[in-house]
């Protein structure tokens, strides 16, 4: 799996500095506040797990899973929800956490429909901000870094279901996504950007 990796963006190191300095940014923006972390499925479990870790207050944590479809899945049409909150979060402070966000068109959607359960607040927080190809304005409380717009895999991003486990986050070899493309013989799951 590493010789798939021609070249590694964050290292591990990169990415705790980065996790540890957004704890306590929102350690020190909701000290003694009912604070919830939501998260969407998949790619986002690992940054939220670490970041949860990183702010030593109370809080709860709560996942979302989405599907997109359609063509390019765009736009609000382009996504439904397969999972939705556990937690109530009415009157609560509420961070969407993501692990990337480049169009903001699913961010976007997701900050609607939160909304509409009258949470006392709710912000965006985001590991990698691909802001280059971002078709919406949405405000961004908490960036860890901002990137190009290079296919990154690792720490939860995907390439077709696989990379997810990779500590750190790097660019994908071209042979590499030839060979998982959906035209080889190699089982690969859904994926997308």
């Amino acid at each position: 799996m590493y010789q798939d990796i021609r070249e590694v963006v964050f290292t591990q190191g990169d990415i705790r500095a980065a996790v540890a300095r957004l704890g306590i940014q929102i350690s020190r923006d909701y000290q003694d506040r009912d604070l919830v972390l939501v998260s969407v499925l998949r790619g986002g479990a690992f940054f939220v797990t670490d970041l949860a870790r990183a702010i030593p207050a109370y809080l709860s944590l709560d996942f979302m899973a989405i599907s997109r479809y359609g063509p390019r899945a765009r736009g609000e049409k382009g996504v439904r929800i397969l999972k939705d909150l556990d937690e109530d979060i009415l009157g609560k402070d509420v961070i969407l956490v993501e692990d990337i966000i480049d169009t903001g068109l699913t961010c976007a959607y997701l900050v609607r429909i939160l909304n509409e359960r009258s949470p006392r607040s709710l912000k965006v927080c985001c590991l990698l901000d691909r802001r280059e190809r971002r078709l919406v304005n949405l405000p961004l409380a908490y960036v860890g870094f901002k990137v190009s717009d290079a296919f990154l895999v690792g720490y939860g991003l995907d390439y077709r279901e696989m990379y997810r486990n990779l500590p750190f986050i790097g660019l994908l070899t071209d042979g590499a996504r030839e060979r998982l493309s959906p035209s080889s013989t190699t089982p690969t799951g859904q994926g997308s950007r």
